[in-house]
C-alpha cells in the first residue's frame, strides 16, 4: 500500500512541477517580446538622434564658411553701416541734416545714388513713414521748364504715380518752387529748390556676394 500512494505521489508532484512552466510561458514570451521592442526603440532613436545630429553639425559648417551670405540677409543693403534701410530690392538713406536741393542731389551722387524715385505707393507708403513730416528732398523738378516735372531717372511722370499735396505744384508769393519734397503725411511739395531741407537717397541693393550664391 505504501509503495502504490508513494508512486501515486510522485505522478502528482511530478506532473505538478510540469505545469509550473507551462503557466508561465506566455508571460516570458511577453517579456522577451517587450525587452526586444525597448531594444528596437533605442537603437531607431538613437540613429535618428545621429542623424538629426549630422544635420546640424552640416548646416553650422555651412554657416561657418559662407558667412557672406549670412550677413547679406541679415544687411542687405551693407553690413558696414546702419544708414541704409532696405525696401523693394533697393535701398534708402534719409540724411541727417538739411542742404538745398542741388546739394542733395550732388551728395546722393557721391554716395553712388540719387535722390529718390517715387514711382508706386508702396515706396510712398515706406518713405512717408521716415519722413515723419519733415521736408525731404525727392528727385522730381522742374527747373528747365516751368511745370514740364520731370524725375531724374526719367521716368513717366504725367501718366506715372503722383502725390502731390491739394493745390500743388503752384508758384507762391511770386517765387518759382521748382523742386519737390514730401511734407505733411508724405504729401508732395513744390518748395525753393535754394532752400534747406533733408533728402532721401536711393540705390540698387548691392549684389549678392560671390561666396554667398555658392552652396556645398
Amino acid at each position: 500500500m505504501d509503495e502504490e500512494k508513494f508512486a501515486d505521489d510522485f505522478r502528482t508532484y511530478k506532473g505538478g512541477r510540469n505545469l509550473i512552466p507551462r503557466s508561465f510561458f506566455p508571460i516570458y514570451v511577453l517579456l522577451g517580446l517587450s525587452y526586444l521592442l525597448i531594444l528596437i526603440g533605442y537603437a531607431l532613436s538613437f540613429s535618428k538622434v545621429s542623424t538629426i545630429s549630422s544635420e546640424v553639425n552640416k548646416m553650422a559648417i555651412n554657416v561657418s564658411k559662407d558667412h557672406f551670405a549670412h550677413d547679406f540677409l541679415l544687411f542687405p543693403c551693407g553690413a558696414d553701416t546702419r544708414q541704409w534701410e532696405y525696401f523693394g530690392g533697393k535701398c534708402y538713406y534719409f540724411s541727417l541734416k538739411t542742404v538745398p536741393w542741388n546739394e542733395a542731389k550732388a551728395d546722393c551722387e557721391r554716395k553712388q545714388s540719387r535722390l529718390a524715385i517715387i514711382d508706386n505707393l508702396g515706396k510712398q507708403n515706406f518713405i512717408q513713414t521716415r519722413t515723419r513730416n519733415e521736408r525731404y528732398w525727392i528727385g522730381l523738378h522742374d527747373q528747365h521748364t516751368e511745370g514740364d516735372w520731370k524725375w531724374l531717372d526719367g521716368s513717366n511722370y504725367r501718366n506715372g504715380f503722383q502725390n502731390w499735396k491739394r493745390g500743388e505744384p503752384n508758384t507762391y508769393q511770386g517765387r518759382e518752387e521748382d523742386c519737390a519734397q514730401v511734407w505733411l503725411n508724405g504729401e508732395w511739395n513744390d518748395y525753393i529748390c535754394s532752400s534747406e531741407s533733408f533728402y532721401v537717397c536711393e540705390k540698387p541693393r548691392p549684389s549678392t556676394p560671390k561666396a554667398a550664391s555658392k552652396r556645398p
